[in-house]
């Protein structure tokens, strides 16, 4: 079993039910350990937009890193997820932010994901679930 974080986002129609909505489907596929305190950030990169409602899950699954990205794609577009402006406003959205200890760079895929540690919308509730974690990684930049 791989222990995996993933970044969740919303900021188009109702927000907070599409997050809950991506859980219920994430559920179907892997296992959700902890969940971070949901909250309101301001968008960082892209066009204006409203401001998103971002959490962080801890999870745990049998799926390989590739096959994991494969089904969060498919909750983004069963959640109507388009993809029509890059950093654009989203119905939902899911990352990869870690795969284990595993490091992995491909056209599909980066792992760790490349911007998490820039995000303070990442790194809070990353923190919040998993402080040592976050210690152990912040440590390994300086």
């Amino acid at each position: 079993m791989a222990v995996v974080y993933l970044g969740l986002g919303s900021n188009l129609g109702d927000r907070l039910k599409y997050i809950q909505d991506a859980l219920k489907l994430l559920e179907r596929v892997v296992t959700i350990e902890r969940i971070s305190t949901i909250a309101e950030t301001k968008p960082v990169g892209g066009p204006p937009q409203d401001n998103y409602l971002n959490a962080v899950v801890r999870i745990t699954t049998i799926l390989s890193a590739h096959k994991l990205l494969e089904a969060t794609q498919r909750i983004e577009q069963v959640l109507g997820r388009t993809r029509t402006v890059q950093n654009g406003p989203r119905t939902i959205d899911i990352d990869i932010l870690l795969y284990d200890d595993m490091h992995l760079h491909d056209k599909d895929l980066t792992i760790p994901h490349p911007r998490m540690f820039a995000r303070e919308f990442v790194m809070t509730p990353l923190k919040e679930i998993d402080p040592n974690l976050v210690q152990h990684l912040t440590q390994g930049l300086a």
